[in-house]
């Protein structure tokens, strides 16, 4: 969540493959669409994710919310959307249900799953009022869960501890008590599990191909375990849904405490990663691996999330050339699922909105998100610079193929093969770097995938000039014509 809710991140085990699957995803790299409508995301799949390679976009949570028109100097804050008033979809910033249907068949018909921002651990904070879809509410008291009239929560289902957190080590605390003030749903409660169950089971069989769990620290691990053992299988790509949990790992509770039910976002990899790309020392990140306790298989890793970008220090797309030179290095390394930010531009305003259309008169969801448009400067678009796309095709070009390290110049210069399938280099400095390296590529002419230039690799070697943050990426299938 994050300001006034705390956001929180998870991935699930690899999607298991089944004989009644008709779709077939690109690559395993994620795009966080941050607060992007609808529509947006469903032409974003079609015009570039989907063939640019592209396998998965998280969206911002789908549920019915909160209405805040203003709020800690921010117009409609982001975070109202992480705070649920019922599990309906048909109404909310960011468009219709059936608008979400629409995107979700399009991205899969693009290879492109979607994976849902799942608020499960609370409700609302305190107050009353009118959710985006019309539902009136008040904190403890959501009369309406799924717009049937046959599902509530009264104050019983939640608790059994209705005061904000306040002892971190306190690991019952942490999972009892109310996370920044929000209702903490009680998800030892069968009702309430149902009701969760419910929630994204209907968005599994709309097509959602996986689950982004928010504050999964917060809920106790046999419940989170008896949730995802209930998950019906993903129609068309087939397998039980990837879910991935957001975890703030420390000594109460690890990273490995969800990795049962999922894989672990990895908040230890971010900040060393970043820490590392900012200081320029990045010699010693090709030997990654167990980071946090968490296998390859097990971690989620970034550089930047929605809350990370605007409460903690860690590189964003501010930095410009250093924090896109350790995007690549994420995604040219084989450890974890990466996820990629694409932000819009809150100009030191931590909690404002996405850009809006303003109030749309009869809808009760306040203010509409604006379609997104990349060439404007209140839309970031991160994913689209050449460092992160080129990266993208020579991440799905090298799948499977182990690292081995060919050149290291100083703290701040590494290059390394993937295999006998791709080579990538990395210049951390302020300062043109000369490369001479051996490598297992076949000799030829390859186009430099994250830069700009063709690249000879002649007799098993290859030598290269990186510009200051530069980068080169080559690999098998990448040979310029």
């Amino acid at each position: 969540m994050g300001s006034s809710l705390l956001a929180v991140s998870c991935v699930g085990d690899t999607q298991d493959s089944d004989s009644s699957s008709t779709l077939r995803s690109n690559g395993d790299a994620i795009v966080h669409l941050f607060q992007w409508n609808w529509d947006s995301v469903a032409e974003e799949c079609d015009d570039f994710l989907g063939p640019n390679g592209f396998g998965g976009v998280q969206v911002s949570p789908p549920q019915e919310h909160v209405v805040v028109p203003y709020a800690e100097g921010g117009n409609y804050p982001w975070w109202q959307d992480y705070q649920p008033v019922s599990y309906q979809i048909e109404n909310t910033r960011r468009g219709t249900g059936e608008d979400f249907e629409r995107m979700v068949e399009t991205c899969a018909e693009n290879g492109v799953r979607i994976y849902v921002d799942a608020v499960i651990n609370h409700m609302t904070g305190p107050g009353e009022g009118t959710g985006s879809a019309g539902t009136e509410w008040t904190q403890y008291e959501y009369p309406d869960l799924f717009g049937d009239g046959d599902a509530a929560y009264s104050r019983d289902n939640f608790g059994p501890c209705y005061e904000e957190i306040e002892d971190w080590e306190d690991k019952e605390e942490v999972q009892d008590c109310q996370l920044l003030g929000l209702s903490d749903l009680d998800t030892g409660d069968p009702d309430v599990q149902d009701q969760l169950v419910r929630y994204m089971n209907e968005l599994v069989d709309l097509g959602v191909a996986g689950f982004r769990v928010d504050a999964s620290k917060h809920i106790p691990e046999g419940d989170m375990g008896e949730i995802v053992d209930r998950l019906n299988e993903v129609p068309g790509f087939g397998g039980t849904p990837h879910l991935y949990h957001e975890v703030y790992g420390d000594d109460t509770i690890p990273y490995t405490a969800y990795t049962p039910y999922g894989q672990v976002t990895n908040f230890d990899y971010m900040r060393d990663v970043a820490a590392s790309f900012a200081d320029g020392d990045i010699v010693d990140l090709t030997s990654i691996s167990d980071h946090g306790d968490l296998s390859s298989d097990e971690a989620v890793v970034f550089i930047d999330n929605h809350d990370t970008q605007r409460y903690e220090p860690t590189l964003t797309y501010l930095d410009e050339d250093r924090y896109y030179l350790a995007t690549a290095f994420m995604l040219a390394h084989p450890y974890g699922t990466p996820v990629v930010m694409s932000s819009y531009d809150f100009d030191g305003n931590e909690a404002e909105g996405p850009p809006s259309l303003g109030e749309v008169d009869g809808n009760p969801a306040g203010s509409i998100t604006e379609d997104t448009d990349c060439s404007s400067a209140d839309w970031v678009c991160e994913h689209r610079d050449e460092r992160v796309t080129g990266m993208i095709s020579f991440r799905n070009a090298v799948e499977g193929t182990d690292l081995v390290e060919r050149a290291e110049q100083g703290a701040s210069r590494v290059a390394f093969d993937r295999g006998e399938e791709g080579f990538a280099a990395f210049n951390a400095s302020d300062d043109e770097w000369e490369l001479s390296a051996e490598t297992s590529l076949p000799d030829g002419t390859y186009v430099n995938v994250a830069g700009s230039g063709n690249v000879i690799v002649s007799d098993g070697k290859i030598e290269a000039t990186l510009p200051e943050d530069g980068v080169i990426a080559l690999y098998v299938g990448g040979e310029a014509e």
